[in-house]
């Protein structure tokens, strides 16, 4: 009963905090609803870049990587570090120059409408396909084991899915449709400060426990014990080979904290480019944090309950019950709720702003106005979330797994996104249809090297994150080719200007430096202490 008050109690606390803070704003003008009137202060667009990527198929699935692979795993944490500090200096003065509200706005300044129109298609399929079901799934499944819904319902595990799943669309549902960007910036902020504390007591809890009430001895413990799983160098055929840092790892963390529009339609919320850049770089420290309780606890799961647990999905939750004291159980789920309900309340915003604008107004209305235009994207919204919560539990019998299945679909739209959107800030010679042809070009390639070729390239087994690289690469040689054959007669001279003097924070290339260098520091001292 004591965890049941405390999860609804913290749920409706932020919820009613979400309401105060934005109960006066104007939902019918878009840049309001969509951007939230470019008013979230630094802080805010941290703690909502960190909510927003954030959730349970991280806390159980990087933690079940780490249960069965070590620390080599925490490049997917660690590596987005280096992302945030290409936003934060490259691409966020870009697009803050050309004043927009969607990335495909940006392409159709540099090729044409019809390239916005491609790549926002692109971004809804993989939104409402890879994304969002898959959240609710996740959630529900870690929601169910933290509370033993089916038990306490007495309903059958895929019955107690449902509910669940219905649950958390319903409610991000409603932060997302009818509360616009400012309302979901605010519940992840808040949200944000919950999962950081809990997240962190897990493993310090977890650590007293291995030392019998000692932190430090249960530190010597894992030191001693798990010393093969300490070091972050993976070797060539590890899970993360050391080499893929520098390949896939970097260039699909480029593509996430840098053209993903669910992650940055939260800077262009931001007061100005200086509290957005404030707020990346924010939030690239705090991934530094990242390993601590998205990989550590998967280490102390190992050293508690041995390798018995299978596919590692399990070690995280088990961990939680193992150390978490019951009167705590009620507020970690309602963070653990926060958490899920902000990758979809996200997700599902951002499909809503992306049909609103690129192709309601972009295409099929263009002289609807901003009401108009909202209301649109609100009704696409509640479309897309009944459709997910009807997707999400058909999904559980994947045959890979969830957590495979969601990073090799993902895998098909990020590389030819990344290298279309480099391609439109560097070069002005690159046509719009080279664009169009390298975005479905570099889709048939993953595909065929993924299922067609067993992961195979001329004969030689490659793993799958350099060959990221290597499609990139290609991708941009194709585009770079026939940007000589036959020169684009529009320029991108505006995709490279940036915004200088007093706009851009002033201390913004010694704090990525300082970023920068602790990434390096993180890996080496682990490397160390592994040895």
């Amino acid at each position: 009963m004591i965890s049941f008050v405390s999860f609804v109690s913290f749920t409706a606390l932020v919820g009613l905090l979400s309401w105060w803070f934005t109960r006066r704003e104007d939902h019918g003008d878009a840049t309001n609803y969509f951007l939230a009137g470019k008013s979230l202060p630094w802080y805010v667009v941290a703690g909502s870049l960190m909510l927003t990527n954030l959730s349970t198929e991280q806390l159980i699935g990087l933690n079940g990587s780490a249960y069965l692979s070590g620390t080599v795993v925490m490049a997917f944490e660690v590596v987005a570090a280096v992302g945030l500090v290409v936003m934060a200096l490259y691409f966020l003065p870009r697009y803050w120059h050309n004043g927009i509200a969607t990335v495909p706005q940006f392409l159709e300044r540099r090729f044409d409408a019809q390239t916005r129109q491609i790549l926002s298609g692109m971004f809804l399929v993989f939104l409402v396909l890879n994304f969002l079901p898959f959240v609710l799934y996740s959630g529900a499944l870690g929601m169910n084991g933290l509370f033993d819904v089916k038990g306490i319902l007495g309903v059958s595990e895929a019955a107690s899915i449902w509910i669940m799943v219905w649950l958390i669309g319903t409610v991000g549902a409603i932060y997302a449709i009818w509360g616009g960007l400012k309302a979901v910036a605010v519940s992840d902020t808040i949200n944000g400060v919950g999962l950081l504390v809990g997240g962190m007591a897990i493993p310090i809890l977890g650590l007293l426990a291995l030392g019998e009430g000692s932190l430090w001895t249960g530190v010597d413990v894992i030191l001693t014990s798990q010393a093969d799983k300490i070091s972050p160098i993976g070797a060539e055929d590890s899970a993360i080979p050391f080499g893929a840092l520098f390949t896939g790892c970097l260039l699909l963390n480029v593509y996430y904290w840098c053209t993903n529009q669910t992650i940055v339609q939260r800077t262009f919320g931001a007061k100005s480019l200086a509290e957005g850049q404030k707020g990346v770089l924010t939030t690239a420290f705090l991934k530094l944090l990242g390993p601590l309780y998205l990989v550590l606890p998967g280490i102390i799961a190992l050293e508690m309950f041995g390798p018995s647990l299978g596919n590692g999905d399990s070690a995280y939750p088990r961990l939680v019950a193992e150390v978490l004291p019951p009167y705590l159980t009620g507020i970690f789920g309602a963070v653990m709720f926060g958490a899920i309900l902000s990758s979809f309340n996200s997700g599902l915003h951002s499909c809503s702003t992306l049909f609103g604008l690129d192709i309601y107004q972009g295409l099929i209305n263009p002289h609807a106005d901003g009401r108009r235009v909202v209301v649109v994207g609100k009704m696409f919204g509640l479309g897309l979330a009944v459709f997910a919560m009807c997707l999400a539990p058909v999904i559980a019998n994947a045959p890979d797994g969830l957590f495979i299945l969601m990073k090799k679909l993902a895998a098909i739209f990020n590389v030819p996104i990344l290298a279309v959107i480099v391609m439109a800030m560097t070069t002005k010679s690159v046509p719009a249809y080279a664009a169009k042809i390298s975005m479905f070009m570099g889709m048939a390639s993953y595909c065929i090297f993924t299922w067609g070729l067993g992961e195979t390239l001329f004969g030689f087994k490659m793993h799958w994150l350099h060959f990221v690289f290597v499609n990139f690469a290609f991708l941009c040689a194709f585009m770079l080719l026939m940007g000589k054959l036959s020169p684009a007669g529009k320029t991108a001279q505006f995709a490279q200007n940036l915004v200088g003097g007093s706009n851009e924070w002033k201390p913004v290339r010694w704090v990525s430096a300082v970023v920068i260098i602790g990434t390096v520091g993180l890996y080496a001292a682990l490397d160390i202490l592994g040895s």
